[in-house]
C-alpha cells in the first residue's frame, strides 16, 4: 500500500482535525473581515452602510462561485495525489486556476460595464444608495480574479493535503486589508471607496500568492481545454446544487416575512446561526474531500468507506455538541440579536427545531464532503433538487397556506435535511460512490 493510501486509511481524529481546523480558519477569515468592514463603514452613515450591504451581496455571490471551484478541484486533485502522482494533482490546480482567472476577469468586466444598472436593480431604483453601491462595486470587482484564483488555490492545496500555505495566503491578506480599511476610509479620506480598495488589494494579493505557489511547483502552466471542460462539468453540478439551496432559503425568508416582522426577524436570527454552525461543520467536510479523494485515488475503496464512517461519526458528535450549546443558550442567545420581546418569543418557536437539526446536519455535511471528494457530484445535485422541490419548498408554502407560522417553516427545513440524510446513508450503503482510480 502506498504512503498516501496508508495515511488516508488511518483516518485518525488527529489527522482529520489537522485538515479541518486550518480549513475552518480559512472559511471564517472572509466573514470576519466582512464584519470589520461593516463596522468601519457603518460609522460613515446609513447611505454608505446600505451601499456596502448591496455591493457586498454581489461579491458574496462571486465568493460562492469560488467555493464551487475549490470544492470541485479538491476531489480531482486528491485522487491524483492518492495515486502517487503529485505533479498531476498540482496540474489539476493549474487548469482550475485558468478557469478561475477567466471567470474572475469576466465578473470584473461585467460589473465594470453593468455595475450601475445592477445596483439600481438591487436597490429598486436610482438614488444615493444605488450610486454609492455602483462606485463601491466597480472598484471591489477588480479583486474578483484574485478572489477566484485563491479559491482554486485552496482547492488544489487541500487536494495534496497542504493546509499550511492556504492558511497563510488567506489570513495574511485579510489581516492587511483589515488594517488598510480604516486607514483608507478615515485618515486618507477615501470614505466608502477606501473599503472597496482594501477589498480589492487583499483579494488580488491572495490570488497572487496562490499563483506564485503554482509557479514554484515547476509543472506546465499551459491551459488544457479538455481538463478545464471536465472541471466545468463538475462545477456546473455543484453550482446547480447551490442554486437549489439558495432558492429554498430565499423562499423560506419570503414565507417568514408573510407571518410578520417579528417572525422574519426571528427567522433571520435562527437561520444565520444555522449558517454559522454549517460553516464550522463544513471544515470537516473539506477534510473528508481531501482524505476520501486520496484513498480512492490510491485504489483503496475499503479505506474510503472507513473514512466515510469515521467522518460521519465525527460530524454527528460535533452536531450533538452544538445542540447542547444551543439548547443551553435558548434563553440568552436571541437577546444578543434583538431587544424586541416579540422577536425573542418567535425565536423560541424555531429554537427546538434548530437544536434538533444540529446532529442530523453534522452527519449530512460530513457525507456531502465524502461524496464531493469521491466525485459523486451528480448524485448530490439530483438529491438536493429532489429534496428541495419534493420536501422543503412544498412544506414551507404549505406552512403559509395552513398558517403554521415559523414552526412550520423550520419543520420544512428539518424535512429537507432528513430527506438528504436518508438518501446519503442509502448511497453510502450501496458503495456506488466508491469508484477507485486517479480519475473518476
Amino acid at each position: 500500500m502506498s504512503t498516501a493510501a496508508a495515511l488516508a486509511t488511518a483516518a485518525s481524529p488527529r489527522r482529520i482535525a489537522a485538515l479541518a481546523l486550518p480549513a475552518l480558519v480559512v472559511l471564517a477569515a472572509e466573514p470576519l473581515y466582512v464584519l470589520v468592514d461593516t463596522a468601519v463603514v457603518g460609522h460613515l452613515g446609513r447611505v454608505p452602510l446600505a451601499a456596502l450591504a448591496v455591493g457586498g451581496t454581489v461579491m458574496t455571490l462571486t465568493a460562492w462561485i469560488g467555493t464551487v471551484v475549490a470544492y470541485g478541484t479538491t476531489g480531482r486533485s486528491a485522487r491524483r495525489f492518492g495515486a502517487g502522482d503529485r505533479a498531476a494533482a498540482v496540474a489539476e490546480g493549474v487548469q482550475a486556476s485558468w478557469l478561475a482567472l477567466a471567470t474572475g476577469v469576466l465578473v470584473a468586466v461585467a460589473i465594470g460595464i453593468g455595475g450601475g444598472a445592477l445596483a439600481r436593480t438591487l436597490v429598486g431604483g436610482p438614488g444615493e444608495v444605488a450610486d454609492a453601491a455602483a462606485g463601491w462595486l466597480r472598484i471591489a470587482a477588480l479583486g474578483a480574479p484574485g478572489l477566484l484564483l485563491a479559491a482554486a488555490g485552496n482547492g488544489w492545496l487541500r487536494g495534496i493535503q497542504d493546509t499550511r500555505r492556504p492558511l497563510l495566503f488567506v489570513l495574511g491578506p485579510n489581516l492587511l486589508s483589515a488594517l488598510l480599511c480604516p486607514l483608507l476610509v478615515y485618515p486618507v479620506g477615501l470614505g466608502l471607496v477606501g473599503s472597496a480598495v482594501a477589498n480589492a488589494i487583499a483579494q488580488t494579493l491572495s490570488g497572487v500568492l496562490f499563483a506564485a505557489a503554482l509557479a514554484r511547483e515547476r509543472v506546465s502552466l499551459r491551459p488544457r481545454p479538455r481538463v478545464i471542460g471536465q472541471q466545468l462539468v463538475l462545477s456546473r453540478d455543484l453550482l446547480v446544487r447551490g442554486v437549489a439551496f439558495q432558492a429554498s432559503f430565499l423562499s423560506a425568508t419570503a414565507v417568514a416575512a408573510r407571518f410578520g416582522a417579528a417572525a422574519v426577524g426571528a427567522h433571520q436570527i435562527a437561520v444565520q446561526l444555522w449558517f454559522f454552525t454549517a460553516l464550522v461543520l463544513d471544515a470537516l467536510a473539506i477534510a473528508a474531500q481531501s482524505l476520501v479523494g486520496a484513498a480512492l485515488g490510491a485504489g483503496d475503496a475499503a479505506g474510503a468507506r472507513f473514512l466515510a464512517r469515521r467522518v460521519a461519526l465525527l460530524g454527528g458528535l460535533c452536531g450533538v455538541a452544538f445542540a447542547v450549546l444551543i439548547a443551553a443558550g435558548a434563553g440568552l442567545v436571541p437577546a444578543w440579536f434583538s431587544s424586541d420581546p416579540q422577536v425573542r418569543e418567535q425565536a423560541m418557536v424555531a429554537w427546538p427545531w434548530f437544536v434538533a437539526l444540529q446532529p442530523i446536519g453534522g452527519v449530512v455535511f460530513a457525507l456531502d464532503g465524502v461524496l464531493i471528494g469521491a466525485g459523486d457530484v451528480r448524485y448530490l445535485r439530483n438529491l438536493t433538487i429532489v429534496a428541495a422541490l419534493g420536501g422543503f419548498l412544498p412544506a414551507i408554502w404549505l406552512a403559509y397556506g395552513l398558517d403554521l407560522g415559523l414552526g412550520g417553516i423550520w419543520a420544512g427545513l428539518t424535512l429537507f435535511v432528513v430527506l438528504r440524510l436518508v438518501a446519503l446513508l442509502l448511497r453510502m450503503r450501496s458503495g456506488a460512490w466508491a469508484v477507485v482510480g486517479a480519475v473518476r
